[in-house]
């Protein structure tokens, strides 16, 4: 039996240890953005599980850098895009591939963490110019998608695989160049490094847990894994219909400018 004084000091140890996992609790909460929008408000949250990009859109949030810029890539039944600085003083004259040369941000890649509709995502430059799939520091985008069946999603899930085959081409490519200047050499010796490699690697197979979502809520599973997704919507996800249908011209730029008002970080 504990003394009056040993169980002085279990309770505090207690109250210590269930104080400690209170206040982790609280500090591992995911962060909330407001986007407030010229056609309506999204609620977003940030995951934890990928920090990097969490803690770059945060800092972007704090800074105003997304204030006034406009959703400059709007494809239905796929995306809505957004971040690039340009569109704050030249929206209608982008041209037809806006800068995405700025700082990039390492992939965070998350089995978890898949294109659902409402995902937030990171846009990137391909596979070709960046094997590493390191995304655009401030460019991002919101997933519509459609919603899609089994023979549907087989074939996507080859196409995820043919992706990944293509991206470690590039990479053997890219490798291959620093020994040979004779392209066809180049091209013999990468293909054959990247046969090895992909042999190696168990094909990838969608979820089923993932199926289930884009059966019922809709996405873009062909992106998962070579796009890293960092948030998703809370709030405010009819607006993405709302802004994917809008009137685009020939490089997918709405007809009427869509801009972000205003970004505000609403959990701390």
């Amino acid at each position: 039996m504990l003394s009056t004084k040993h169980y002085t000091l279990l309770t505090l140890l207690v109250c210590l240890i269930f104080s400690s996992a209170c206040n982790s609790y609280k500090n591992n909460k995911e962060p909330l953005v407001n986007i407030k929008t010229s056609m309506g408000m999204i609620k977003v949250k940030l995951y934890n599980e990928t920090p990097l990009h969490r803690d770059n859109f945060l800092k972007l949030v704090k800074s105003k850098f997304y204030d006034g810029l406009t959703f400059h890539r709007v494809i239905n039944h796929f995306m809505i895009q957004s971040g690039d600085p340009a569109t704050r003083q030249n929206p209608k004259g982008l041209s037809e591939n806006p800068d995405l040369a700025e700082y990039t941000v390492p992939a965070e890649f998350h089995s978890s963490l898949f294109h659902k509709k409402g995902a937030l995502a990171a846009a990137r430059k391909g596979d070709e110019e960046n094997p590493d799939k390191e995304s655009s520091g401030s460019q991002f985008y919101f997933v519509q998608g459609e919603i899609l069946n089994d023979i549907q999603l087989n074939q996507l899930e080859q196409r995820i695989n043919n992706m990944k085959k293509q991206s470690i081409f590039f990479k053997n490519i890219n490798i291959e160049k620093e020994k040979a200047f004779d392209y066809a050499k180049i091209q013999e010796a990468a293909s054959l490094k990247t046969e090895e490699e992909f042999a190696k690697l168990t094909p990838y197979i969608i979820p089923e847990i993932h199926r289930s979502v884009y059966k019922t809520i809709g996405g873009t599973p062909h992106l998962d894994g070579s796009y890293t997704v960092f948030g998703e919507i809370l709030e405010g996800l009819e607006l993405i219909d709302k802004i994917a249908s809008v009137k685009t011209d020939d490089f997918d730029r709405p007809s009427e400018n869509i801009i972000i008002i205003k970004m505000k970080r609403v959990r701390k």
